[in-house]
């Protein structure tokens, strides 16, 4: 009976024992089971919400970011935007939208200089027979002024000029030949050259300082060194006032190269347009017509496409009229002198050292602008008292009776006598040649031959 109730109470004790383990796993069953719910519910809550912010940041990649980067290559100062939402946004997720978007824009900016390309190509062709054209033009001109004396072929002639520089200055800009070769030409006919293809021409007022008045330019840089001065010329009378001259002084500097300074009275530049003016002079070595600007503003950039293929060095700032001075710069190795049989230009202003009186020496901003020559002022003098015998006055001749005007009437008649004249005295030379035995058609055979 003993080890029965023993046996009884063990088996008690071991269901008691077991049932509380049993208790206690499905606790932690269910805690365990509680913990796995809550992890799931956190994880897709932060999946969601990962999600969500994918999908803003792609929406914000196409609509902003994207964008923004094709801009930014042609204009290097807009800003590019960021992440939208830099904090939120896992590594993974920044990486890959750094990925499209770098890649978007290496596809664009290799889209964008193939179609400069093709545009430079079409406009080189295009140039090129329109170039033709017009030299073509301006030789039936000369042709023409030699046998008319008209003022307007003067004109159509100037005109003529003007588009040529402009096609002349395009095709410079698309890397062609500037379309006319040039022998060695003396510098001061350069700069007088340019200033006649400009439209203020007139405005322009050149000095020359060289000292060497037979200082040439080579026959390789003479055309585009024209081309060059020219455009810095028409920007100098575009942007200033049409009553305003604009002093043009040419000199030879501390060494052996020569300076052309182009002042003008305009409005100037604020500092972000200087420094782009300086890098388009300096002649970068990718330069795309969408650049240029809508309409295109083609005048520094066609000038540092020369700068950079025949080696001049070009130089805007502010200047003491007001406006903008330009400074060309013209190597030695681009320079020679002529031989005394070359026959200089009469239209080439007389050099400042004779032409007008020497600059006071102690003038100490004498090379910082074009040179005003002195003008003596005026001095009293103090006059003698008029004695009583004064000089006797000539006295004044009449004045001429002003013409009596003609009428209608006696104006109609006197026309009409000198055309009865002129048939009579036709009618009399035309009886006189039969008379000397030549016959009519034999004066007119002669008449042709001549």
């Amino acid at each position: 009976m003993l080890f029965a109730f023993i046996g009884l109470l063990l088996a008690a004790v071991l269901g008691g024992v077991w049932s509380g383990l049993r208790h206690v796993r499905d606790a932690q069953l269910v805690r365990m089971a509680r913990t796995t719910v809550q992890t799931a519910e956190v994880r897709a809550k932060n999946a969601e919400e990962q999600l969500r912010i994918a999908i803003e940041e792609l929406r914000f990649l196409a609509a902003d970011r994207i964008p923004a980067a094709v801009l930014a290559l042609t204009h290097e100062h807009a800003p590019v935007p960021g992440l939208l939402h830099p904090q939120e946004a896992n590594a993974t997720l920044a990486k890959a939208m750094r990925d499209v978007l770098s890649a978007t824009s290496t596809a664009a900016a290799g889209e964008r200089d193939r179609v400069d390309a093709a545009a430079r190509a079409a406009m080189r062709g295009a140039t090129a027979k329109v170039q033709s054209l017009l030299y073509q033009t301006q030789s039936v001109l000369q042709d023409l002024q030699h046998e008319l004396d008209d003022p307007r072929l003067l004109e159509l002639d100037f005109r003529n000029e003007l588009a040529l520089r402009r096609i002349q200055a395009t095709a410079v800009l698309c890397e062609a030949w500037p379309g006319l070769a040039r022998s060695d030409s003396p510098l001061a006919e350069i700069v007088i050259g340019a200033q006649s293809r400009v439209a203020g021409y007139a405005r322009i007022k050149m000095a020359n300082h060289l000292r060497e008045q037979r200082l040439a330019v080579v026959a390789r840089a003479a055309e585009p060194l024209a081309i060059a001065v020219a455009e810095l010329l028409a920007n100098a009378t575009s942007y200033s006032h049409p009553d305003t001259a604009v002093p043009v002084t040419i000199q030879q500097s501390g060494g052996r190269g020569a300076l052309i300074v182009v002042d003008d009275g305009g409005i100037g530049m604020d500092g972000e347009t200087l420094e782009r003016a300086r890098r388009l002079l300096a002649g970068p070595e990718v330069l795309l017509l969408t650049e240029l600007g809508n309409p295109p503003q083609a005048g520094f950039a066609v000038v540092g496409r020369l700068v950079r293929q025949y080696g001049f060095s070009c130089h805007v700032e502010s200047s003491p009229y007001g406006g903008v001075r330009a400074m060309l710069r013209v190597p030695a190795e681009l320079l020679t002198v002529l031989d005394e049989e070359h026959t200089l230009s009469v239209l080439v202003p007389a050099p400042a050292d004779t032409a007008a009186p020497a600059r006071p020496a102690e003038d100490p901003a004498a090379d910082d602008g074009p040179v005003v020559e002195a003008t003596p002022l005026p001095s009293r003098r103090r006059r003698a008292p008029r004695t009583a015998a004064a000089r006797p006055v000539a006295p004044v001749p009449p004045a001429a009776e002003a013409p009596v005007a003609r009428t209608p009437e006696q104006a109609g008649a006197l026309w009409g006598a000198l055309q009865d004249g002129t048939r009579s005295g036709r009618s009399a030379a035309g009886s006189g040649t039969t008379a000397a035995g030549g016959t009519a058609a034999g004066d007119k055979q002669g008449e042709h031959r001549s």
